[in-house]
This record gives structure tokens, C-alpha cells and sequence, in this order.
């Protein structure tokens, strides 16, 4: 089974709150995102959103020009469904992110929970292409993942888990860390799981 196979497989089986990633309210990133200072027609893309309710309270915000990339069509189209009309006004990516060619800028990139997965150091470099691409300079960059005490695996995926020092030197020269935080998501089955999340921004030639 391939990636894709495998997440509309979990979108399929499961329903939206019932995912182990799931949040009724994603404060620490929309906190994140606000802190951006964004303007209203600033483009954003959330990678790896799937149904996601991040999307929901970003509309809420005003922000007019929405992205919500994941592998799963099954996952998007939960997200879509549950906004009804107000799903126009968001543009819909089904897309692996490590084989992805985007086609305009973004000032902020979101990812939660979808680079921890990528376990081979191919698909990180196809990543990082990806995110060097689509980012303006002078955008920002959020990152959450397992914390270095995190889990070993997910929905039955290995994952490779990151420390905000392992992230930067990943990321290399291009981009200035801003900060960092830890937190710990209850999953759906009581589990806590410790995540970090990390903000930076990409230096300006």
C-alpha cells in the first residue's frame, strides 16, 4: 500500500474526530499564524490539512486566500463538506507534498503533523525543494511535529522526530528561527503525545 492508499484508507475507516491528530480548536497554530501579522490577501497554504478545522477559524479571520494541500482526497473532502458554501473560497490541493510543483508563492506555510512522516532523507530534500520553492522571501515557516520524546510511530507509520535545533539544521542558511514552543496533544483515545512547534522565517536575498 502507498501513502495515498494508505491515508484515504484512515479518512475512509475514520471519522473526522475520531483521527489521532485531531483538534477541536488548533489554538497553538492559529496563535502561530496571527502572529504572522498577515494581511488579508497574504496567500497561505496549510500542507497536509486534510479535515483539519485550522481552515475554518483562517476564513473566519478574513484571510482571502487560503491553500489546504493533502494527500487525501477523502480528508479534504470531509473539510469541504462540513463548510459548505464557504468552502469556495478556499483553494484545494490533493497532492503529495514530496512530489508537489507549486505554481505561485505563499507568504506563510503550516504544516502539523505531516514532515515527522517523511522518514527517508529523499523525500525530505523533495520537501525541502518543495517548501523553497513556494515560499517567498521573507515568508514564515511553522512546523509542528513529535517532539524528541514523542511517539515512534503514527497511525501505523514509523516517524522521525525533531528537536527546533534538528529542524533549523535541516533547513540550513536560507532560514532564521524565531521561536519555539512545546506542547502535548490529547488524541481522541486519551493518549498524549509531546509535539514541538517551531516558526521561522525565510532569509531575504
Amino acid at each position: 500500500m502507498d501513502s495515498r492508499q494508505h491515508w484515504e484508507a484512515v479518512y475512509r475507516q475514520k471519522g473526522e474526530c475520531d483521527v489521532s491528530w485531531f483538534e477541536l480548536y488548533p489554538d497553538r497554530s492559529l496563535s502561530l499564524i496571527r502572529a504572522a501579522q498577515l494581511q488579508k490577501d497574504d496567500a497561505i497554504i496549510d500542507i497536509g490539512g486534510g479535515a483539519s478545522r485550522l481552515v475554518d477559524h483562517l476564513i473566519a479571520d478574513g484571510l482571502r486566500e487560503v491553500t489546504v494541500l493533502d494527500i487525501s482526497e477523502n480528508g479534504l473532502g470531509k473539510a469541504r463538506l462540513r463548510l459548505g458554501v464557504q468552502s469556495r473560497a478556499v483553494h484545494w490541493i490533493v497532492a503529495d507534498i514530496t512530489h508537489w510543483e507549486p505554481e505561485r508563492s505563499y507568504r506563510l506555510w503550516h504544516d502539523r503533523a505531516v514532515f515527522h512522516f517523511l522518514v527517508d532523507p529523499a523525500e525530505q530534500a523533495a520537501y525541502k525543494q518543495c517548501l523553497e520553492s513556494a515560499l517567498m522571501p521573507g515568508g514564515t515557516a511553522i512546523f509542528a511535529t513529535f517532539a524528541p520524546d514523542g511517539p515512534t510511530r503514527c497511525s501505523g507509520l514509523p516517524v522521525e522526530r525533531h528537536s527546533p535545533g534538528s529542524l533549523a539544521a535541516w533547513l540550513g542558511e536560507n532560514f532564521e528561527w524565531v521561536s519555539s514552543e512545546r506542547a502535548e496533544h490529547l488524541t481522541p483515545t486519551g493518549n498524549r503525545q509531546p509535539f514541538q512547534y517551531s516558526v521561522f522565517v525565510k532569509r531575504k536575498r
